[in-house]
C-alpha cells in the first residue's frame, strides 16, 4: 500500500507556529504508512515591513506550498497565527488561490484540520480556527478537530498554555519572546496523529 500523504501547510513569522508544525509532523509520523510534509505559505509583506516589525528569516530548507498542486495531498494541517480573531492574511491568500480546486471539486472529502497561536489567553484562539473552517467547508473538506483526545494537556491548570477542541494552539507573549510549552507541542503532536489516524481510515 502506497504511503499516505498529509501536506502540513503553515505560516509563521516568528517560529511558534513552525515548532508547532514539526510537532504536528512528528504525530503524522507516528502512524504508519502516513507520511507528514510540511511547506510554508507564501509571504505577503514587503522585506522592509518585516525587517520593521524585526521578523527573522524564513527556514530555507522548508519548501513554499503550490495552491495549485495540494490536491495530491490526502489530507492536510494548516497552521497559521490569529489576526483579531481570524487567519492570518498570508494564510488567506493561499486559500484564495485554491479557487482551481473549488471549481473541480478536487479537495472534496478529504479531511483536514487546524492549529493556532495567539499573543495571549483568550485572544481568538477558538474563534480564529471557527472562522477558518469556513474554507474547508466550501471546499467539502472533513473538518477534524481535535476534541480533548490528548488528555491531560488539555485538562491541566497549572501553567497557561494554549490549544482547545478546535486544534492545538500555543500562546506567544505580547511580544512574542514566549516558546510552545511541553504541553502545547504535545497537543500538536496528538493533532498530528489523530489526523493522520482518520486519513488512514478515509483512504482505506
Amino acid at each position: 500500500m502506497a504511503t499516505k500523504k498529509v501536506y502540513i501547510i503553515y505560516y509563521s513569522m516568528y517560529g511558534h507556529i513552525a515548532a508547532m508544525a514539526k510537532a504536528v509532523k512528528q504525530g503524522v509520523d507516528s502512524v504508519e504508512g502516513v507520511e507528514g510534509v510540511l511547506f510554508q505559505v507564501a509571504e505577503t509583506l514587503p522585506a522592509e515591513v518585516l525587517g520593521k516589525m524585526h521578523a527573522p528569516a524564513k527556514p530555507e530548507d522548508i519548501p513554499a506550498a503550490n495552491p495549485s498542486t495540494i490536491n495530491e495531498a490526502d489530507g492536510f494541517v494548516f497552521g497559521f497565527p490569529t489576526r483579531f480573531g481570524m487567519m492570518c492574511a498570508q494564510m488567506k491568500a493561499f486559500f484564495d488561490a485554491t479557487g482551481g480546486h473549488w471549481q473541480k471539486g478536487s479537495l472534496a472529502g478529504k479531511a483536514a484540520s487546524m492549529f493556532t497561536s495567539t499573543a495571549s489567553q483568550g485572544s481568538g484562539q477558538e474563534t480564529t480556527i471557527m472562522t477558518a473552517v469556513t474554507q474547508l467547508a466550501h471546499h467539502g473538506m472533513i473538518y477534524v478537530p481535535t476534541g480533548y483526545g490528548s488528555g491531560g494537556s488539555m485538562f491541566g491548570l497549572d501553567a497557561a498554555k494554549g490549544g482547545s477542541p478546535w486544534g492545538a494552539g500555543t500562546l506567544a507573549g505580547p511580544d512574542g519572546s514566549r516558546q510552545p510549552s511541553a504541553a502545547e507541542l504535545e497537543q500538536a503532536v496528538f493533532q498530528g496523529k489523530n489526523l493522520a489516524t482518520v486519513v488512514k481510515k478515509l483512504t482505506a
